[in-house]
């Protein structure tokens, strides 16, 4: 009896989250799914049931195809190098030093800005002619680079952008995941003799596994959204060098009012969105069960 009401009492403590879920994810992707399988535009209105046609017509359009690479390179790009980083940060300070406590809430500070606030910041740093970075790339005798205007690097400049603005987080998780260690495995080790790659591969590394494959999956996923820095810093351009699979939805949706197209696309980077967390949660219960 005593389990039975344990039992009913976390579904009730569940159940205001899961109607929430429910009602803002679950109920705007029903229409999502159906608008995917007609010819339906905007002012036209429906123009009959076409069946798989939208998602095929995605798979042999260029633009939609590009921007899913695009989505894809930057969203490795991104999650690799905030990993490396916040990791090396997480590491550094770990250890006490001088000023710890001043430095660590400058670190988080790209984070608490807004994106749009944080695109403004860097859009006048890429600047070619004034801009902070092709100033300090003249100082040391380099030319200056167009970093929204090439397309062979634009992309990678806005992945620089979301690297400076959410390592933070990165930072913080890891370095939360490294302060729960306990110390005693540390001294055990330097007993052993170990030098620090060693104590860094055998015990740091696999002890905050889950924190990694946490972080991982955090800024995978958010990353695979990319819209507000692309709409704010190139709109997609040059040509389509930065256009990701957000923008493409969005330009299909709402100015050219292609909704069944939109739709196809959404449900395409919900599918690979899923896909990708459905794999790193799947390593972080493997890493739990070990």
């Amino acid at each position: 009896m005593l389990h039975r009401s344990q039992n009913l009492t976390r579904i009730l403590l569940l159940l205001p989250a899961l109607v929430l879920l429910a009602a803002l994810t679950i109920y705007p992707l029903v229409p999502v799914v159906y608008y995917s399988f007609f010819d339906y535009h905007s002012v036209r209105g429906f123009e009959g049931f076409v069946g798989i046609a939208n998602y095929r017509r995605l798979l042999g359009d260029l633009f939609f195809t590009v921007s899913l690479r695009n989505t894809l390179v930057f969203a490795l790009l991104a999650t690799s190098s905030q990993l490396l980083l916040g990791l090396a940060f997480a590491l550094l300070f770990n250890r006490p030093f001088r000023g710890r406590q001043l430095f660590v809430p400058l670190m988080i500070l790209p984070m608490i800005l807004s994106t749009m606030v944080v695109s403004a910041i860097w859009r006048a740093w890429f600047h070619y002619d004034f801009g902070f970075l092709n100033n300090v790339l003249r100082a040391i005798g380099l030319d200056g680079v167009r970093w929204l205007f090439d397309p062979n690097i634009a992309l990678y400049s806005i992945a620089l952008v979301d690297l400076w603005q959410w390592t933070p987080m990165v930072f913080l998780i890891l370095l939360a995941g490294l302060q729960s260690i306990p110390g005693e495995y540390y001294e055990a080790a330097r007993i052993d003799g170990a030098n620090g790659f060693q104590v860094l591969t055998s015990i740091t590394l696999p002890l905050i596994q889950g924190h990694l494959f946490l972080v991982a999956l955090l800024r995978t996923v958010d990353a695979f959204k990319l819209f507000d820095k692309v709409y704010a810093l190139t709109g997609g351009g040059p040509g389509i060098a930065t256009e990701s699979v957000s923008t493409y939805i969005y330009r299909e949706g709402f100015r050219y009012f292609n909704v069944g197209t939109a739709s196809a696309a959404s449900i395409i980077m919900l599918a690979v969105a899923l896909a990708l967390t459905l794999v790193y949660a799947g390593r972080v219960l493997q890493g739990q069960r070990r």
